[in-house]
């Protein structure tokens, strides 16, 4: 059991710790930086010739807005001389430079995640709600179709998350990277690396954590036949 509980800290926790330790350690302010987050951006957007692209702020966490054409960033990576405001908001750009050149696996994560939002929705519902009080209700039809419901869902996630975790990579190191080799001084390279890698982990540990989810419905399907 202590092996178990073990496994499952380094598996899903220790990531986590490891991702906001790398984040935090490199967003103080560095007075010999040239530019600020705000001001890269923009720099990429005109090299690029990403003229309909825009750099807006957001509370729902860094990402790049494929519908709209817009880089949303954390309001306050924009004015910040750091690492990880540089480095993030270069990846979301990546993610700009990928829509222009018409990358098949952003265009084809985005396909099946529009698709598919009603499933992933309903399974996410189920788990929400709690195995508990659907296997309190006693109706063993009822509670097989909302397991399938929930492992189709988890199914569905997994694959989204190793699409995106190609879309991720791909902006990361053959993009930003080489980007930020060519614009931030060489003694912050390596920095830049370790905040791209601890972004990308975050998706290797939701393909692993869907897979481990998906195991343990198919376990309680199993056990019911």
């Amino acid at each position: 059991m202590i092996l178990y509980l073990i496994f499952l800290f380094i598996l899903f926790v220790a990531p986590i710790i490891w991702y906001n330790y790398i984040f935090k350690k490199n967003d103080k302010v560095l007075i010999n930086m040239p530019f600020n987050g705000l001001e890269f951006g923009q720099e990429l957007l005109q090299e690029y010739s990403l003229n309909d692209v825009r750099i807006e702020t957001t509370k729902l966490g860094d990402h790049y807005d494929l519908i709209n054409k817009k880089v949303m960033v954390l309001e306050d990576r924009l004015g910040k001389k750091s690492l990880t405001s540089i480095t993030i908001i270069c990846h979301e750009i990546a993610h700009a430079i990928q829509h222009k050149e018409n990358y098949k696996p952003l265009k084809r994560r985005n396909v099946i995640v529009r698709n598919t939002s009603w499933i992933t929705q309903l399974g996410s519902g189920i788990l929400l709600i709690g195995f508990p009080i659907i296997f309190a209700t006693g109706s063993y039809g009822f509670i097989k179709i909302c397991l399938a419901i929930a492992a189709f869902s988890l199914l569905i996630s997994a694959l989204i998350h190793i699409i995106t975790l190609d879309v991720e990579i791909d902006a990361s190191f053959n993009k930003a990277y080489p980007i930020i080799k060519q614009k931030v001084p060489a003694e912050y390279h390596e920095a830049c690396r370790s905040i791209l890698l601890a972004a990308a982990l975050t998706y290797v540990i939701g393909v692993f954590r869907s897979f481990f989810s998906l195991r343990f419905i198919w376990l309680l399907i199993t056990r019911m036949r």
